[in-house]
């Protein structure tokens, strides 16, 4: 029988990769599988927000991120009718740039990071099932490539296998706080537009376009709207893409009829927003397959990075003696405690339909510069949404009209 590893990841991306290579950094033996042989593309908005990258910088990767090629940004629009928010946040960290690069130059890099920590790598394999003995998980049972069934044993399983994740269906993994997905989203890649930063504009009718720029010079441009009109959408994406432009944003769209579009169209209806139960004996999730919520705000992966640390610090507490299930009912719990103004704001808003009191919000935050850097800096991960949200604080930019 093979040594038992302290940990296996399954799941090797922006989840999952960090998590091993905190854990061998630490010392410990760990073993990280995915089914996918990357580098492999994946939807995702690429965006990361400062504290993201505050994240990355920590743990030694942020100027091999920069290497891929991934535009810095700089200056951030984000409008709503006549509201124009615009400007940047504060320095988080030491950190005072955004990036969007492609999930093709993101996750090897953090892959590449966890195998020079000593974790061992193995793709193309696919987990079947888990070990469970006395109701405690103590290991998987992998298919390879070629199919071949191998059993492996850890102290703990980490799954970090996306929204659809099989460690969550093979445990039984509840999910709570569930809020029902509002929209869709379609996007692409253009060559030969201006870099003009990050632009997110909601507008009139529920529908969003987003523009930013990622690696190579080129920008993603996304276009959102509700799901019940989904179906009407994909009769003809090129069509309805270009309208959702031009009713948005008629400046910017003319823009992208000027550049080339370099990819095929990208589409997809969001699953649910929701927590799940994220621990148990022997087992843990963490990235999407713990905790999901609409990429309206970008936090996706930030958040992925964000709670790797926390749950490679709580396993490595375990590991050195400390009741393993008492570290990963604390990994829950302090997750939960610090996502869950960014939760409620993101449910909130991804509708594309802002309260009257958040119409009126918007328009006070956009005529204040300090409110601007404030409301910035909240997206940036620098101040919580129940700090900006406040009631003394808000009272305080709307007395400010």
């Amino acid at each position: 029988m093979n040594e038992p590893y302290d940990a296996i990841v399954v799941g090797a991306r922006c989840a999952g990769s960090p998590v091993a290579m905190l854990l061998a950094r630490a010392g410990h033996r760990v073993l990280v599988v995915d089914r996918t042989a990357l580098p492999a593309d994946t939807v995702s908005t690429h965006y990361m927000q400062q504290y993201g990258l505050a994240r990355l910088a920590s743990w030694g990767l942020l100027d091999d991120v920069l290497a891929t090629g991934a535009t810095p940004i700089t200056r951030m629009t984000i409008s709503y009718d006549d509201a124009v928010i615009s400007g940047f946040a504060d320095p988080i960290d030491g950190i005072t740039a955004t990036l969007a690069p492609r999930r093709t130059a993101l996750d090897p890099v953090l892959l590449r990071a966890a195998e020079q920590a000593g974790a061992e790598v193995r793709l193309g394999v696919t987990l079947r099932d888990l070990i469970v003995e006395d109701g405690v998980v103590r290991g998987v049972r992998l298919q390879t490539a070629d199919g071949e069934l191998v059993e492996e044993r850890a102290r703990v399983v980490v799954g970090a296998d996306g929204s659809r994740s099989r460690v969550a269906e093979a445990v039984g993994a509840q999910t709570y706080e569930v809020v029902e997905p509002a929209c869709f989203i379609y996007y692409s890649y253009w060559d030969a537009i201006p870099d003009t930063g990050f632009h997110s504009r909601i507008g009139l009718g529920q529908q969003q376009v987003g523009l930013w720029p990622t690696n190579d010079d080129r920008t993603l441009v996304a276009v959102m709207r509700t799901r019940d009109r989904y179906a009407d959408f994909r009769r003809d994406v090129e069509k309805n893409f270009h309208e959702v432009l031009d009713q948005v944003v008629p400046d910017l769209a003319e823009q992208v009829r000027a550049g080339e579009q370099a990819e095929r169209f990208t589409g997809i209806r969001y699953p649910d927003n929701y927590y799940r139960v994220s621990a148990g004996p022997g087992w843990a999730l963490v990235g999407d397959a713990g905790y999901h919520k609409d990429p309206f705000t970008g936090k996706g992966i930030s958040d992925a990075f964000t709670h790797a640390e926390l749950l490679a610090g709580k396993i490595a507490e375990g590991l050195a003696g400390r009741p393993m299930g008492d570290v990963l009912a604390e990994y829950t719990a302090e997750r939960d405690a610090g996502t869950k103004g960014a939760y409620a704001f993101t449910t909130m808003i991804s509708d594309l339909d802002l309260t009257p009191q958040l119409q009126g919000l918007f328009r006070a935050v956009s005529g204040n510069e300090a409110a601007t850097r404030q409301f910035l800096s909240m997206v940036g991960g620098g101040i919580s949404g129940e700090e900006f949200f406040a009631p003394a604080n808000v009272g305080q930019i709307m007395a400010a009209v």
